[in-house]
């Protein structure tokens, strides 16, 4: 068909469109909804809710991106189930670790730079520091129920726990924009005009929450492989190591 062609072809369906128009008919649009799970029909409190509710039901989940907590920025990339998680999580310019939970038992392992910082613990590091951190390189330090760092490190292990302190917004909400997150088409709903936070809704099957943006600057975070399994263990005896000390977590 020529340039030409085309053009008068347009002209025609134009034409047409708007003498039905003129009569009370009119041409189809597209549904942006069509093929859809329809949560993009609801109001934006009600795709909030049935986000949450998909998200309680999940039995696991994947977690990547930022968290800004206290003036501290962490880095995570975790997998979670009902057992525990596992995964990798750092602080901006600071440390970087490794954390397994299985049930109640919490491993953690880092490179001998982390326990160095470990071992310093505010005075300068010594050769009998660095060389205690090398026996620690890479291995398992299961952490008792009992230390500081217990609390604060296995809340990065469960679901229920970072789920809930993730999917939160603030002030008025409203629905946003159309989009795609991870190749799934999405609708947002926002809190105060985003200032409260950006939470982007799989529009195709389950209504999972896919994407999260905090407000006032806390981080972005993904969310990812619902329901879909992953093994979770407790690593081989010869692989756990005893620190003795108690752990500080996340320092810089």
């Amino acid at each position: 068909m020529t340039a030409r062609a085309r053009t008068c072809r347009a002209a025609l369906v134009a034409a047409v469109c708007a003498g039905l128009a003129a009569t009370g008919s009119a041409c189809a649009t597209e549904d942006p909804d069509e093929g859809t799970n329809g949560v993009g029909k609801l109001s934006a409190a009600k795709i909030e809710r049935s986000a949450k509710k998909a998200a309680g039901a999940a039995e696991a989940v994947r977690l990547s991106g930022s968290i800004i907590s206290q003036g501290r920025t962490y880095r995570l990339d975790m997998r979670l189930n009902d057992s525990g998680g596992v995964g990798e999580v750092s602080t901006k310019g600071g440390s970087r670790f490794e954390l397994l939970r299985v049930d109640e038992d919490l491993f953690l392992k880092a490179d001998a730079e982390f326990w160095v910082q470990q071992e310093k613990d505010g005075k300068d590091s010594t050769e009998g520091d660095r060389e205690a951190a090398r026996k620690l390189d890479g291995k398992y330090v299961k952490v008792p129920p009992g230390d500081p760092a217990y609390k604060q490190l296995s809340g990065f292990t469960d679901i229920n726990v970072m789920l809930d302190g993730l999917l939160v917004l603030d002030g008025a909400r409203a629905t946003g924009e159309r989009g795609e997150v991870g190749g799934v088409r999405t609708v947002r709903v926002t809190g105060a005009d985003g200032e409260g936070g950006k939470l982007d809704v799989a529009l195709i099957g389950t209504p999972y929450p896919l994407r999260l943006e905090r407000g006032g600057g806390g981080g972005v975070v993904e969310m990812a492989d619902w329901d879909k399994e992953f093994p979770l263990r407790a690593p081989d005896k010869n692989q756990v190591v005893d620190y003795g000390r108690q752990i500080t977590a996340g320092g810089d």
